[in-house]
C-alpha cells in the first residue's frame, strides 16, 4: 500500500486546493495515471497515482491541503480495509479542535475601575470609530473635558500612531457589524493568493513610467498583407503581438539593463543574456503570466503559434509551472481587452521592467510635413528606478518605436 502525498511541485509551494478527483473513490487505478487535480498558487497540476491498485480518497474535493498531507492511499482491497480505521482515526484526529487553553487569572490591576473620562457621547463615538482610547487623551475643555479636536490631535500625533493605525480596521469593523447581513466573505483562491503576494512584492519596487506613441501604419499594412497567407499557408493566426515581442526583444538587446533583475542583498544587477518574455494573460481564475522561452531565437510565425498555444493553455487551465517561470521581461497587452488608452502596469517581480501596449487606433500623424490619418500604438514602460533611469527608459522606448515602425525588418530576424 502506498500513500499519495501532496508534495512541493516547485517554486516553494506550501499549500494547494483539491479541485477535483479524476477517478472514483474505490476504483482501480494504474501507476503514474493522473487521479486528482490540485490547484496551487501557480497552476493547476494533475497528480498521478503512486502505484497500481484500488484508490481510497483521504482529502475531499474543494478542500485545502499542505505539503506532506496524505490525500489518498492506493493498495489492495485487504490493505485498504486494514488501513481504513487508522486513516479515519488519523483524519479525525487531525480535524479535532485543540483544547482551549485555560483562561489566565484576572490581573488585579486590570480589574480596577478606570478613572472617569469627561467627554460627550458624540466625542466618545468618534473615539470608538477612530480606535482612540479616551483614557490616554488629555482634555483641553473645562475641567479636563475631552473635545473633538483632542481626539483628532491624539490620533495624528506621533505618540498616537498606534491609535491612528488601528483606526481604519476598527472603523471598518464597526461598519461591517452594521451591514453584517449584506456582506459576503469570499475566500481567496490559490491563484488570487499568489497574485496578492506578487503584487505586494511588486509594490516594494521604486518604479517610474515612460509613455509614448509609435507610428504603427506600416505594421498595420504588413498585417493586412500577411495574415491571410499565414493562415492559409501555415495554419497560423497572425496578430500584432509577435511583432511587438520581436520589437521588444531587439530593444532589450540595445538596452540590456531592462532584461534583468535586481539582487537587493548583494546590490547587483543580474543582466540576462537570454530573452524569456512573460505574457500577462487573463485566466478564468485570475491573471497568469505565460512565458515564451528564448523569444529572440524565434520567427514571427513561430511566436504567433506559441502565443496561441499558451493562450489556450491559460484559458483551459492546463498550463504548467515550467511554462510560467523564469521570465526576464514582461509584456501586457491591454489592447486585447478592447479598451483603454494608456495604463501603468505593475512590474512582474523580480523583473526590472514591464511593457504595456494598448489598441492600435486611428490617429493623426505627420508625414513629410503633412498631417494625415494613420495608425498609432500607445505604450508605456514601467521600470525599477534602482536599476535604470528615465533617460534609459526613453532610449528603450525609442528603440521599440523604431522596430515597430519597420515591421518588414522584424520579419527577417
Amino acid at each position: 500500500m502506498k500513500e499519495l502525498k501532496f508534495v512541493d511541485v516547485g517554486e516553494g509551494i506550501t499549500e494547494g486546493h483539491v479541485q477535483k478527483w479524476l477517478v472514483k473513490d474505490g476504483s482501480e487505478v494504474k501507476e503514474d495515471t493522473p487521479i486528482v487535480q490540485v490547484e496551487t498558487d501557480k497552476a493547476v497540476v494533475q497528480v498521478p497515482a503512486p502505484a497500481s491498485g484500488t484508490v481510497k480518497f483521504i482529502a475531499k474535493e474543494n478542500s485545502d491541503v499542505h505539503v506532506g498531507d496524505t490525500i489518498a492511499i492506493v493498495g489492495t482491497a485487504e490493505e485498504l480495509k486494514n488501513a481504513s480505521t487508522g486513516a479515519g482515526a488519523q483524519a479525525g484526529a487531525g480535524s479535532k479542535p485543540k483544547a482551549a487553553a485555560p483562561a489566565p487569572a484576572a490581573n488585579a490591576e486590570a480589574t480596577k475601575q478606570a478613572p472617569e473620562v469627561l467627554a460627550t457621547p458624540s466625542v466618545r463615538r468618534m473615539a470608538e470609530q477612530m480606535g482612540v482610547d479616551l483614557a490616554k487623551v488629555t482634555g483641553t475643555g473645562p475641567h479636563g473635558r475631552i473635545l473633538e479636536n483632542d481626539v483628532k490631535s491624539f490620533a495624528s500625533d506621533t505618540n498616537g500612531v498606534a491609535g491612528a493605525a488601528a483606526a481604519a480596521p476598527k472603523y471598518s469593523e464597526v461598519l461591517q457589524e452594521q451591514h453584517k447581513d449584506s456582506i459576503e466573505r469570499v475566500p481567496l483562491s490559490q491563484t488570487r493568493k499568489a497574485i496578492a503576494k506578487n503584487m505586494e512584492a511588486s509594490w516594494t519596487i521604486p518604479r517610474a513610467s515612460h509613455m509614448d506613441l509609435a507610428d504603427a501604419s506600416a505594421l498595420f499594412a504588413v498585417m493586412q498583407k500577411e495574415k491571410t497567407k499565414a493562415l492559409q499557408g501555415f495554419g497560423v493566426k497572425l496578430s500584432y503581438f509577435p511583432f511587438i515581442i520581436k520589437a521588444a526583444v531587439e530593444a532589450l538587446k540595445e538596452n540590456p539593463h531592462f532584461n534583468a533583475s535586481y539582487d537587493r542583498d548583494k546590490l547587483e544587477i543580474l543582466v540576462k543574456n537570454y530573452y524569456n518574455i512573460g505574457l500577462a494573460a487573463e485566466a478564468p481564475d485570475g491573471l497568469k503570466v505565460a512565458v515564451v522561452k528564448d523569444a529572440g531565437k524565434k520567427s514571427i510565425l513561430e511566436l504567433a503559434k506559441e502565443i496561441s498555444e499558451l493562450h489556450r493553455k491559460v484559458t483551459d487551465q492546463t498550463i504548467t509551472l515550467d511554462e510560467m517561470r523564469d521570465s526576464t521581461f514582461t509584456i501586457t497587452n491591454i489592447g486585447s481587452l478592447g479598451g483603454g488608452f494608456l495604463a501603468v502596469p505593475m512590474i512582474n517581480y523580480p523583473d526590472v521592467a514591464i511593457l504595456g501596449v494598448t489598441m492600435i487606433r486611428d490617429w493623426p500623424v505627420v508625414e513629410n510635413g503633412e498631417v494625415k490619418a494613420g495608425k498609432v500604438l500607445p505604450f508605456v514602460v514601467t521600470f525599477d528606478h534602482r536599476v535604470v533611469d528615465g533617460a534609459e527608459a526613453v532610449k528603450f522606448g525609442n528603440a521599440f518605436k523604431r522596430y515597430i515602425e519597420d515591421p518588414e525588418f522584424l520579419e527577417m530576424l
